[in-house]
């Protein structure tokens, strides 16, 4: 068997309630929902059970100390010139670079793909197809927001089920920073 799998950080209720506001203005986007919301530390993919077992024990071994993030403005992301994910920009930190080349290695190891991508901090806010409306007034309206900040104190392998409404995802082991 096998499992969809992604470790995240979930920002807190108050930073989420001001991004659910920030969705509005681009036609035929699909917003995400409250339960969506979350930083990719490292996306996982599909992976075989006993992979899966052996990358949440790893992690069990991986230390980190709380930590602070920002969201500074919005962005997107493109595919062959056209914007795909319309997102949260998340200042880039240390000790959250740190965190991510630790997950990232413990993955490599216990066979999870390579990453073939950068590792850019960001919060999904929109998916967009080639139905969507333009994103630029969008991303003038939120240039210069600014969210945050708040203490990390914990991450989340999470199992993604992907399902026609959005995908859901399921918290499946929760890790703690150290002295908490």
């Amino acid at each position: 068997m096998s499992h969809r799998l992604f470790f995240g950080i979930r920002p807190p209720l108050t930073i989420r309630e001001k991004l659910l506001d920030l969705m509005v203005g681009i036609d035929n986007a699909r917003w995400q929902d409250d339960d969506q919301l979350h930083l990719t530390l490292r996306y996982i993919g599909e992976i075989e059970t006993h992979r899966a077992d052996d990358i949440a024990e790893a992690a069990q071994a991986i230390r980190f100390e709380p930590f602070e993030l920002h969201i500074a403005g919005c962005g997107f992301f493109e595919r062959k010139g056209v914007p795909r994910i319309a997102y949260a920009t998340i200042t880039s930190c240390e000790p959250l670079v740190r965190l991510h080349r630790k997950i990232d290695r413990i993955c490599t190891k216990a066979g999870a793909e390579p990453l073939d991508h950068p590792f850019v901090p960001h919060i999904t806010l929109a998916r967009l197809n080639s139905s969507a409306g333009p994103v630029g007034p969008f991303l003038s309206r939120n240039v210069d927001v600014a969210l945050g900040p708040w203490t990390v104190e914990e991450y989340v392998l999470y199992e993604s089920t992907l399902r026609e409404e959005g995908s859901l995802y399921e918290p499946v082991v929760t890790y703690t920073a150290a002295g908490k």
